[in-house]
């Protein structure tokens, strides 16, 4: 039985195998590469990587990469389908230990951003909220935190990395950019500041608090240098130009054959870095969002401009401007409507 078929039973490939059982429950299955790369699927969409000990990584690194956490966001999936696939055809041999994970097979399929309740405000232990218990998303959040657990503590003497790696529903003035999740006096290590830049995410964005996205968990609780990475606009399957994308390919790529970075250190020099200075909350029956529906991420806004008012509020932009990203009217009482940022007065992160 060929690698292939073992793994993905009658599909051409992991992405397809995916969105044909998505909402089947998986067995484990274990194989191994003719090199020694042990693969294991986990459970559906989700394959643990792990090379033979003799090729290991002098880095001690182990690798978390996740996409499609929200269902329509399909270049990052098509991206890490592909490396998959020149894993499995032998094109090059992995080094580190590497979680790979398709978040949410149901909404890829329907080719919604998610079915029942957004998938990336369900980590840190909010899939356990009444309101969401019992929801499939919910009980995949739950799974995928496992998962993830689990494998950080098969390889606790490793240096953890997660990217979260995602497409905008807006456009935006800036194409690729990160956000980094807040943890108290972290600050952003120099050789991942190389990194995004290798995969041509020159922006930067640094959280002001901690928060239920899938990137702040492994963060906070595994102690993972995490990222959400922003790549580009959302398209179906198929339409994506994945040229557009061959910068966190090769950047991947690089890092799971354990090859050295191709330039020496640069820490935060040609990043553009901002910081989180409010958050966007939807309060609820009088909440009033000035926002258009039409605006790009990164608008800046001036001093004094009303961004938001309810009953008992009225923001607006202090005596610097600022500027909005991921603005959305249209999300449940309680979460975040967008997030207002200022560049980051020091270079250092």
């Amino acid at each position: 039985m060929s690698v292939y078929s073992n793994l993905f039973s009658d599909s051409s490939d992991w992405l397809d195998h995916t969105l044909s059982f998505a909402s089947a429950e998986v067995p484990e299955v274990r194989t191994e590469l003719v090199d020694g790369t042990a693969i294991v699927r986990k459970a559906l969409g989700i394959l643990e990587l792990t090379p033979p000990a003799d090729r290991a990584n002098t880095n001690h690194e182990a690798l978390i990469v996740s996409a499609g956490v929200h269902g329509n966001e399909t270049a990052p999936i098509e991206v890490l389908n592909g490396l998959v696939s020149e894993l499995l055809n032998g094109d090059w041999q992995l080094a580190c230990p590497t979680l790979l994970i398709l978040g949410n097979a149901p909404a890829m399929v329907a080719g919604e951003r998610f079915l029942d309740v957004n998938m990336n405000r369900l980590f840190h232990g909010a899939h356990e909220k009444p309101e969401y218990r019992d929801l499939p998303e919910a009980s995949r959040a739950r799974q995928i935190e496992a998962l993830c657990r689990q494998f950080s503590e098969s390889h606790p003497d490793h240096a953890l990395s997660h990217y979260d790696l995602h497409t905008a529903i807006r456009p935006s003035r800036r194409e690729k950019f990160a956000l980094y999740p807040f943890v108290d006096g972290r600050r952003v290590p120099a050789d991942q500041c190389d990194f995004l830049r290798e995969a041509e995410v020159e922006t930067l964005l640094l959280q002001h608090k901690s928060g239920t996205t899938f990137s702040s968990f492994t963060s906070s609780q595994l102690s993972a240098e995490s990222f959400t990475v922003e790549l580009g606009k959302v398209r179906p399957f198929g339409q994506n130009d994945l040229t557009r994308f061959r910068g966190i390919g090769d950047a991947l790529r690089r890092r799971f054959r354990g090859a050295p970075a191709p330039q020496p250190s640069r820490s935060s020099a040609g990043l553009t870095v901002f910081e989180v200075v409010h958050e966007i909350l939807n309060t609820g029956a009088s909440f009033e969002f000035h926002v258009p529906d039409d605006v790009a991420n990164f608008t800046e806004y001036a001093p004094g401009t009303v961004i938001w008012e309810d009953e008992n509020t009225c923001y607006r932009v202090g005596d610097i401007a600022e500027s909005i990203v991921f603005p959305n009217r249209d999300v449940p009482v309680g979460q975040r409507a967008g997030l207002l940022i200022r560049p980051r007065k020091d270079s250092g992160v």
